[in-house]
């Protein structure tokens, strides 16, 4: 009897004890089942409160982009009528340039030699003829001019390369056409007119020069172009080539130290030649680690350099740049071509001041100048522009003497 009721005793002690325990355990899973439906009330709340505060935010990107569309189609109506007057500004300009020459040869031996009156051997050859151009050359050395603005523009056509040069002799009505950036020839036109008129350069005098010409940087002065030549592997040089008698009378070496490009933005341009009323520059870059742009004064007879400056212009985001009464104008743009500007001004006789510098903007046209050549007889620069040929007509005025 005694251990029936032993085990009565111990089988009742066991059930209580696993009684207290699975109630613990209920007691556990109730408890984290409270904290898990507090955190998604709050997840819940915190989620409604996402929700709105993002329905808000949608209200008011809404409301801002409804009215950025609204300024944007204000602003693109005002580009377009600024964009409309400026073609009838610049339809008006070309029909006042259709009612007076593009040339702007006001001199007498212009005339002549546009009237085919007297020949270049007779200019070289004829006393007379040389005490006239002695006469003009004289009206225009004494150079005290600076540019204003640019007066007018003309779009004359387009053909060839998107780059490339041409120019006028200021001597002569003759025109010089350099199509594309090197070549062993060049086109030869009687005058701008016969040039506008002509339906490609196929239509001209072509002449062979006897070695490459590197560049849009060449000059026709005097009846003499002058080119820069550089072939694999060879040093630079400058050539003075007769146009009259189709031969090379000098050459001379390059002051540079290996291939330095003069401006950034056309490679292609190894160094710039220039003819002003005062004689023939040249524009190079020393080195490529130098960062302005140097100017030269050259002989035009033997090539001689006779005396060389820092312009302290800077190479980089140069385009082009042209000489006019000694003063080096450079133009910048940006990679993405933009508005041509002149940004820097340098004259060697230190007459032009920096409040004086003229800050001049090309009206916006097709792409970026390949080259720029300023005529000092007609007062305007002959452009390259994306295979567009350009005439800039410019107002000049006198430098302040200091």
């Amino acid at each position: 009897m005694k251990p029936l009721i032993v085990l009565l005793v111990s089988t009742a002690w066991a059930f209580t004890r696993g009684q207290y325990y699975y109630q613990g355990l209920m007691d556990y899973l109730e408890n984290r089942m409270l904290a898990i439906e507090d955190r998604m009330e709050l997840w819940h709340e915190q989620t409604h409160r996402y929700h709105t505060e993002l329905q808000d935010f949608k209200k008011l990107t809404a409301v801002t982009m409804d009215g950025l569309g609204k300024e944007h189609s204000a602003l693109l109506k005002d580009l377009e009528g600024a964009a409309v007057r400026v073609d009838r500004v610049e339809r008006e300009m070309d029909y006042l340039e259709t009612q007076t020459s593009p040339r702007a040869c006001v001199n007498k031996a212009d005339k002549v030699v546009e009237q085919g009156a007297w020949s270049v051997e007779e200019r070289r050859g004829d006393e007379e003829e040389e005490e006239d151009w002695e006469e003009v050359h004289s009206r225009v050395s004494d150079c005290v001019d600076i540019i204003s603005s640019i007066r007018s523009v003309k779009i004359l056509k387009r053909v060839g390369s998107p780059k490339g040069m041409w120019t006028r002799d200021p001597r002569s009505s003759k025109v010089y056409v350099f199509n594309g950036t090197e070549g062993d020839s060049i086109y030869q036109f009687n005058s701008v007119l016969d040039f506008s008129s002509s339906p490609g350069v196929n239509h001209s005098r072509q002449i062979l020069v006897p070695s490459l010409w590197r560049g849009p940087g060449s000059a026709v002065y005097n009846g003499y172009l002058y080119y820069v030549k550089q072939e694999a592997d060879t040093e630079v040089q400058v050539v003075k080539y007769d146009l009259l008698s189709g031969s090379v009378t000098d050459t001379a070496m390059f002051p540079v130290d290996g291939y330095a490009p003069v401006y950034s933005l056309n490679p292609e341009t190894v160094a710039d030649l220039a003819a002003d009323d005062e004689g023939l520059w040249l524009l190079y870059a020393a080195s490529e680690s130098e960062p302005n742009i140097n100017l030269a004064k050259m002989d035009p007879a033997a090539l001689d350099i006779e005396q060389i400056w820092d312009t302290r212009c800077p190479r980089e985001n140069a385009e082009a740049a042209f000489i006019v009464c000694g003063t080096v104008y450079v133009v910048y743009n940006t990679r993405l071509a933009s508005r041509s500007r002149v940004q820097c001004v340098f004259d060697i006789n230190e007459m032009v001041l920096s409040e004086e510098a003229p800050l001049l903007y090309f009206p916006r046209r097709y792409g970026a100048h390949a080259s720029l050549k300023y005529n000092p007889e007609e007062k305007q620069l002959y452009a390259w522009d994306d295979g567009y040929q350009i005439l800039y007509r410019l107002t000049m005025k006198r430098k302040l003497l200091v």
